[in-house]
């Protein structure tokens, strides 16, 4: 391909809310194009990385076993009912109401329900399990703010693959092979990417994993021991407990006049105490009946363990109504002591706490001198925070926490949707069983992006081989030169003709121009050819990601790329 016949809007200037590597390097590249805010228009250069990734990902989806089908993104909002997922999902739902035939209709995040009610109609015989189904689709979300490019938007392009199977066995061997086509899908596609023990979500399920990809533009937190024995998102971290401090002295349990301070920051600077000195107090509805739960005073609650804990399909905080009935005082002067007829999960880290400052369920008050035993007791306790700095592995080695992108995610769903959906099949023996799904996941814009991030530098990106839009750039100065251009041409094709991609940059410009762009757009290796190097019959070759230039005779270059580039796809 030629340049002058291609569309390649590069910028000099960075656009002004482009703040993430990725987003600049893609509008800069001319890669895609914002249409609105969280959606983008994938340029000719994007859009063929784009197919690229898609390629791969196609690839080892079939060479998995998994089946191809094609599902709609407008889907009846009855089915997400089935599931209460209309509920869960909350306003990220994009839901469709403005003329009469799309009322009650939404645009998919996802497609469970729909590939769930897809399998019932067809599938009722353990002879017909197990199945995996995949398909590469347009999915929305209803992003309240899009930002980071690619990274968070409202509209995206990803893979998702649904396995249907018999029992927990089969399920084990679909989930193995999934997360095995997805290390071969990330190695392919160039991605440094680390798989981590992960939280389902509203997505369910018992077991999970994501796929990472371990940059600064990232807004997920990846977990890793110093010793690289473990890893995990953050939200599903396990840690070694808190250990108790050396025995203090109990002090004098006091009520403390506290007039309008009901933040951890307002108390503690008051009462001139540590974030870590007190309990937070948190008052939760689960499933109807409140659930009271206790973290330090520096800790986050971790709501996806609280409600496994407790066995909720729905955990939020209390209404104030509720809270200022069960404590007997207004929204942030809560606290354990005295409190009766709730349930209440303490934290770990709580159980080691002494002389402890919390609220006094009392409006503007609180408490010093809390002691566990004396003042209050705790009879239920479970890990329900988050890792935080300081946290070591379960196996005592020191805990790192590194920002991420998250790029796929496979989860072991379990009956969650078989069983609301009534998708059942019948055994061996004619019993009726649900059907055991796994849930299959990979955003192919976020590993653009991701391979972006993972790879670039000051002057542009450097793609990995396999998703490059074109491998091979080649960049022919003296364009007038008929000497130049036929050198040019006969190169490109005789690549073209061993199904290498190449650019040719054929523009009538200034060599400095010319490799500031061929270092923007981040082709992998690139070919100079000109007047000076054709009277001495070579060429030069270099690779975007660094090293000398070399130079190769003529005749031999095209053999050269071939070799580089069939050593490297191995």
């Amino acid at each position: 391909m030629k340049w002058t016949r291609f569309l390649i809007p590069t910028l000099k200037e960075t656009p002004a809310d482009a703040v993430v590597p990725s987003h600049r390097l893609m509008l800069r590249a001319g890669l895609m194009r914002q249409v609105a805010a969280g959606a983008y228009a994938y340029l000719p250069l994007g859009h063929r990385t784009l197919r690229k990734i898609e390629q791969i990902v196609r690839e080892e989806m079939n060479r998995a076993g998994a089946v191809e089908l094609h599902m709609p993104a407008m889907q009846p909002l009855e089915l997400w009912q089935e599931t209460n997922r209309d509920e869960a999902m909350g306003p990220t739902l994009v839901r469709l109401a403005d003329k009469p035939f799309r009322r009650n209709t939404v645009l998919g995040p996802t497609h469970e329900e729909v590939v769930t009610d897809i399998v019932r109609a067809y599938v009722s015989s353990y002879k017909q399990l197990p199945i995996t189904l995949y398909q590469i689709q347009t999915k929305f979300r209803d992003e309240e703010r899009p930002k980071s490019g690619v990274l968070r938007t409202r509209e995206f392009l990803m893979k998702d693959a649904y396995s249907f199977n018999p029992d927990k066995a089969s399920l084990d061997a679909s989930y193995e092979e999934m997360y095995a086509a997805y290390c071969r899908i990330y190695e392919r596609c160039g991605l440094p990417y680390i798989a981590v023990e992960a939280e389902s979500g509203p997505i369910g399920g018992d077991a999970s994993h994501e796929f990472m990809v371990v940059t600064d533009a990232g807004e997920d937190w990846l977990v890793r021991s110093q010793d690289g024995s473990y890893a995990a998102n953050v939200e599903r971290a396990d840690f070694a407990s808190v250990e108790k401090a050396a025995e203090a002295a109990p002090a004098e349990l006091k009520e403390v006049h506290t007039p309008h301070l009901s933040t951890i920051e307002q108390v503690s600077a008051f009462l001139k105490c540590r974030p870590a000195d007190m309990i937070k107090t948190l008052i939760y509805d689960a499933d109807g009946t409140v659930v009271v739960a206790l973290v330090r005073g520096d800790h986050e609650i971790n709501e996806s363990r609280l409600r496994r804990h407790v066995g909720a399909n729905a955990l939020a905080l209390a209404a104030p109504a509720t809270i200022e009935k069960v404590t007997g005082a207004a929204v942030g002067f809560a606290g354990p002591v005295g409190l009766k007829g709730v349930r209440i999960v303490a934290d770990q880290a709580v159980t080691v706490m002494q002389n402890a400052v919390t609220g006094a369920n009392k409006t503007d008050y609180h408490l010093t001198g809390v002691n566990i035993g004396r003042d209050f007791e705790i009879a239920e306790t479970a890990t329900i925070r988050f890792a935080v700095e300081g946290d070591k592995a379960p196996n005592g080695s020191p805990l790192d926490f590194e920002k991420c992108i998250e790029v796929g995610h496979v989860f072991k769903l379990g009956t969650k949707y078989s069983a609301a959906m009534k998708a059942n099949f019948l055994d061996e023996n004619g019993k009726n069983h649900p059907i055991i799904m796994g849930c299959y996941g990979i955003g192919l814009n976020r590993i653009m992006a991701a391979a972006i991030e993972a790879g670039h530098d000051e002057n542009g990106i450097i793609w990995p081989l396999n998703i490059a839009p074109y491998t091979v750039a080649i960049v022919a100065l003296d364009v007038r030169e008929a000497e130049v251009m036929s050198a040019a041409e006969q190169i490109h094709d005789a690549l073209e003709a061993q199904g290498i991609d190449v650019l040719l940059d054929d523009r009538d410009a200034r060599p400095g121009f010319k490799f500031k762009d061929a270092d923007l757009i981040g082709i992998p290796l690139r070919i100079t050819i000109g007047k000076r190097g054709l009277g001495e019959g070579i060429v030069e070759f270099k690779r975007r990601s660094g090293g000398d230039v070399e130079k190769i005779p003529v005749e031999q270059v095209a053999q050269h790329i071939a070799d580089i580039v069939t050593q490297e796809r191995k």
